[in-house]
C-alpha cells in the first residue's frame, strides 16, 4: 500500500475532476445542452455549473490551488452572474492560508468535510451469498438504476427519468461501467465506477432503504475494486462522507484514508 504524499494526493484529485468532468461533458453533449452545462477552468481550478441542477456536485469548484487565488474574482463573477452560490471543494497540501483568509474576507466559511480513499486493487475479497447477484447495466436497465439512485438517496420520485437520461449518456462511453446488485432477484442496490488513465474511480453507490444492513455496499465495493485488478488499474479511489458506514465499508475494503478536504460556501447573507 502507497503512502500518503502529495503526489498520492495529487492523483486522488485528479481522478475526482476526471470522472466529474466526463460526466459533465456527456450529459452538455445531449442534444440542445438541455441541463445548461458549463465548465470552465481558471487556472488549476475547474468551475462546474448546471442550470437546472443545482445540487453542490454540479456547481462546484474542483482543483483549486494556492496558485490560483489571483482568479478567485473571476471565479466569483462566474457564479454571481449565474445567480448560483458559490462552492469550494479545498485539498490539503493544495492550499495554504492565504487563499483560505481570502475566502473568509469574501463571505465563505468551511461548511463540510468530505473523505477521499485509496487502495491497491485485488481480487474479490469476499463469497457472495446465494440470493444475491450482481450485474452489469445494460442499455435497457437504466430506469431501475434510476429508481435505486433516487429512492436510494433520497431524491422525488419524479426525479427518476431525469437522473435515467443523464445517466443513459455514459453507457458504453469509455471508462464508464454500472452495476446493480439483486437480492433475491429484486433491485436492491447500484454502484458506479470510472477508470481513466490506470486509476479506478468508485464514483457513486446507493442501496434502498428497505435492504440496508445487508452488506450489499461493501459486496459493491469488492466487485469494482476486482474490476478495477483485471483492468490493471494501479489505484483504485473513492469518496465518502467521514467515518460513515461507506467509509466504514471502504476500510474493510483495503482502501485508506488519503484526506480529507473541506466545503467551503457562500454564507447565506451574501
Amino acid at each position: 500500500m502507497r503512502l500518503p504524499s502529495p503526489e498520492l494526493i495529487m492523483q486522488i484529485e485528479q481522478s475526482e475532476k476526471d470522472y466529474m468532468s466526463d460526466r459533465m461533458l456527456a450529459i452538455q453533449e445531449r442534444e440542445g445542452n438541455p441541463e445548461g452545462i458549463e465548465m470552465v477552468r481558471f487556472g488549476q481550478a475547474l468551475c462546474l455549473y448546471s442550470r437546472t441542477m443545482p445540487w453542490p456536485s454540479f456547481n462546484t469548484v474542483k482543483g483549486m490551488t494556492s496558485e490560483d487565488r489571483i482568479y478567485l474574482d473571476e471565479i466569483i463573477a462566474f457564479y454571481r452572474s449565474r445567480g448560483r452560490k458559490m462552492q469550494f471543494e479545498m485539498v490539503p497540501t493544495r492550499v495554504d492560508g492565504h487563499l483560505l483568509a481570502e475566502l473568509t474576507r469574501r463571505g465563505l466559511y468551511p461548511s463540510g468535510f468530505h473523505a477521499s480513499t485509496y487502495g491497491v486493487p485485488s481480487k474479490e475479497l469476499l463469497s457472495r451469498p446465494d440470493h444475491i447477484e450482481i450485474r452489469k447495466v445494460e442499455e435497457g436497465d437504466f430506469r431501475t438504476y434510476a429508481a435505486i439512485h433516487c429512492r436510494g438517496t433520497g431524491l422525488p420520485e419524479e426525479g427518476i427519468p431525469h437522473v435515467a437520461r443523464n445517466n443513459h449518456v455514459l453507457w458504453r462511453r469509455p471508462g464508464w461501467e454500472f452495476y446493480i446488485a439483486y437480492a433475491s432477484g429484486q433491485p436492491a442496490a447500484a454502484a458506479v465506477m470510472y477508470i481513466r488513465d490506470g486509476i479506478c474511480s468508485l464514483t457513486f453507490a446507493a442501496t434502498l432503504p428497505e435492504y440496508r444492513g445487508q452488506g450489499l455496499h461493501q459486496l459493491l465495493l469488492n466487485t469494482r475494486i476486482a474490476r478495477a485488478y483485471q483492468q490493471n488499474c494501479e489505484l483504485v479511489v473513492a469518496q465518502c462522507a467521514f467515518l460513515s458506514q461507506s467509509h466504514r465499508n471502504m476500510e474493510r475494503a483495503g482502501m485508506k484514508l488519503g484526506y480529507v478536504r473541506t466545503t467551503w460556501t457562500e454564507s447565506e447573507s451574501n
